[in-house]
């Protein structure tokens, strides 16, 4: 699992056992377990993240596929879920757990 501070890091509890889709490679599937942003200061706030990932469809239990990886350091992804096609980037992609 990557390490970086400004992001949850399940340790212990019902996260243990969840990843985040920004660790997942081309051809994962599976579905979202939760989501969980953290502030970042080049980012949008926690709150605001979760928002507008929710309004793109990563609600509990959607299907997700990860269909693409760019060409330099694998960012961005797109990223199937529930039938619909989505751009990430990779950092935002951690803030979705997935099992």
């Amino acid at each position: 699992m990557l390490n970086t501070p400004d992001l949850p890091q399940p340790t212990a509890g019902p996260l243990a056992e969840h990843r985040p889709l920004g660790q997942m490679h081309k051809g994962y599937s599976g579905h979202v377990f939760h989501i969980a942003a953290a502030d970042h200061s080049a980012s949008l706030p926690a709150a605001e993240m979760e928002r507008r990932l929710i309004e793109l469809g990563f609600v509990e239990g959607a299907r997700v596929t990860i269909l693409h990886e760019g060409l330099f350091g694998r960012d961005p992804i797109a990223v199937r879920v529930n039938g619909s096609t989505v751009a990430l980037r990779r950092r935002e992609a951690m803030a979705i757990f997935v099992s």
